[in-house]
């Protein structure tokens, strides 16, 4: 793979123009390809409105600091825009192509075969799909080993994470190069199995239920569960991870939380899965035991505790939440 090498966006709607941002801000040269038949006048209008888009994008972007004002133009021309009626000059010799097209299998299906008789057989094709498992997408693209899901959560230009997910065909190298393509831009990558809901989604679905339940229960508004979804669940998950924080407090403490919930609800989603009740008895508690759902074996664990804090200290200072001292 070149240095920096030539991305297309198939579908030139929010994801592929999000798309076209981060790499276009990375120094890639981007092509949007349409896959839409219009008229000129119609992919003229599309053009337009993509490009003004964008535009307005990084102006927003160099008033968060981003980048230079004077480098807006730059960027944006970095983005190249194309009619499906010249998606074979278009895709000719990319390496890596993203798909983004809605989320049916027909039109999945017409974007990988568009792709599959255009582009090279050793590039790079990636569906950015947020419900369609890798595996029953595959089958749609030529040399099927090349092809994975690159599940990107928006706004695409600033959330850091991708989820990838390869399907049982995918060449594992074909991820790796992708997951570096990726860290070079700044992206932080994960690969998890093809699986529905990925990572993210899977998590938040389950949280966004729960939060819109406690609404219709009248445990709290509106407005008190987002604060404290904001100043203690988010505030604390913004530094360690979900299974970072079981091993940080004990993962006795979620068994025994799971066990009271579950009996003081009735309602078997509060039910700890069986991985907790294995560590449990296998003693892998966390910290305190140098074994939970990662091993801290040989580690600093003060040194790595004093890290932490300082971490939610600085999400104290960013939120303008610091503790305000006595007189």
């Amino acid at each position: 793979m070149n240095e920096k090498p030539v991305i297309a966006a198939v579908g030139a709607g929010r994801m592929g123009r999000g798309i076209a941002i981060a790499f276009a801000y990375a120094g890639h040269s981007v092509r949007l390809i349409d896959v839409k038949p219009r008229d000129e006048g119609g992919f003229a209008a599309l053009q337009e409105a993509a490009t003004s888009e964008i535009a307005a994008t990084l102006t927003m972007m160099a008033g968060f600091g981003m980048l230079q004002p004077s480098d807006i133009q730059s960027i944006a021309q970095r983005v190249s825009y194309h009619p499906v009626s010249a998606c074979a000059a278009a895709l000719s010799d990319v390496e890596v192509i993203f798909e983004g097209v809605p989320e049916t299998l027909d039109a999945k299906r017409e974007a990988f075969a568009l792709i599959s008789k255009h582009a090279g057989s050793d590039a790079i094709v990636a569906s950015t799909t947020s419900t369609i498992l890798s595996n029953d997408l595959q089958a749609f693209v030529s040399s099927p080993g090349r092809f994975l899901n690159a599940h990107w959560l928006n706004p695409a230009f600033l959330v850091p994470l991708v989820e990838l997910s390869p399907g049982a065909d995918t060449d594992p190298a074909v991820t790796e190069q992708l997951k570096a393509l990726l860290e070079a831009i700044g992206k932080v990558p994960v690969v998890c199995s093809a699986s529905p809901g990925y990572i993210v989604p899977r998590i938040q679905a389950l949280a966004m239920n729960e939060a819109a339940r406690m609404v219709e229960e009248g445990v709290a508004s509106a407005e008190d569960i987002d604060k404290a979804t904001k100043y203690g669940f988010g505030f604390r998950f913004a530094v360690l991870g979900l299974l970072e924080f079981i091993d940080w407090g004990g993962g006795d403490i979620l068994y025994y939380a799971s066990r009271y919930m579950r009996g003081a609800t009735g309602e078997d989603r509060f039910s700890s899965p069986p991985i907790i009740e294995r560590n449990m008895e296998e003693g892998r508690i966390g910290l305190r035991t140098q074994q939970g759902f990662m091993d801290y074996t040989g580690m600093d664990v003060p040194a790595y505790q004093q890290e932490r804090l300082a971490a939610f200290v600085a999400m104290l200072r960013h939120l303008d939440k610091m503790p305000v001292p006595g007189k």
